[in-house]
């Protein structure tokens, strides 16, 4: 929170492309694991256990301590290496940016160079590595944000089965979806010129330069 928050905390939070929005966002959400996670990982397989989402059978207990958490021992170097531990906090991310959304409220992901001045300042281990910046705040411009954005054609971004088959775009859910007004119409909306003009007024940034 920017009014709890120490300054030099503040001051390490920064990102080379629009970080005009951490010096006027109310909040920072700073999203970052901590590999040593994995070393509780056998733990944390028991307790699953005990919980009875793990396992089943008069042996569970026996299989767990014998079969699966060696299997998870052996693979803890890989497991502290970028990749499933940043899907993981992906899932968690999108599901806080699908909240804030149901809350009226505005975020955008940043990326920046400064994660280790970030990390030393947060007093987080040297095992955590963090991943992005994730400003929340109630957005100034229309929800349509000037209309919807240049996408790449359906049948380029999904396969089915093998790569370079696309999949079925199915016109019916197109057209679902059309009606339920899940689609915004395609950007430049004409009054975004004008909508643009008005935040670079409001945030008082400078001119020119990039929202």
């Amino acid at each position: 929170m920017r009014d709890s928050a120490p300054s030099e905390v503040i001051q390490a939070l920064q990102a080379p492309v629009a970080g005009f929005q951490i010096r006027q966002a109310p909040v920072v959400i700073v999203w970052y694991l901590d590999t040593a996670a994995v070393d509780e990982q056998a733990d944390r397989l028991r307790e699953l256990l005990e919980a009875g989402a793990l396992g089943f059978g008069e042996r569970k207990r026996e299989d767990l301590e014998e079969q699966l958490i060696p299997i998870f021992d052996a693979l803890r170097e890989s497991l502290e290496q970028p990749g499933l531990g940043e899907v993981d906090c992906g899932q968690g991310i999108a599901q806080a940016t699908l909240m804030a959304f149901e809350q009226g409220l505005g975020t955008c992901c940043l990326g920046t160079p400064h994660t280790e001045q970030i990390r030393q300042n947060l007093g987080l281990p040297e095992t955590a590595r963090v991943l992005l910046l994730q400003t929340v705040g109630y957005p100034a411009e229309q929800p349509e944000a000037g209309g919807q954005r240049p996408r790449r054609p359906f049948e380029e971004l999904f396969h089915l089965n093998t790569d370079g088959n696309p999949f079925p775009r199915a016109e019916e859910v197109v057209e679902e979806l059309t009606a339920e007004g899940m689609f915004t119409a395609p950007a430049p909306l004409p009054w975004r010129e004008a909508e643009l003009e008005y935040l670079r007024r409001t945030l008082d940034l400078e001119e020119p330069g990039l929202l």
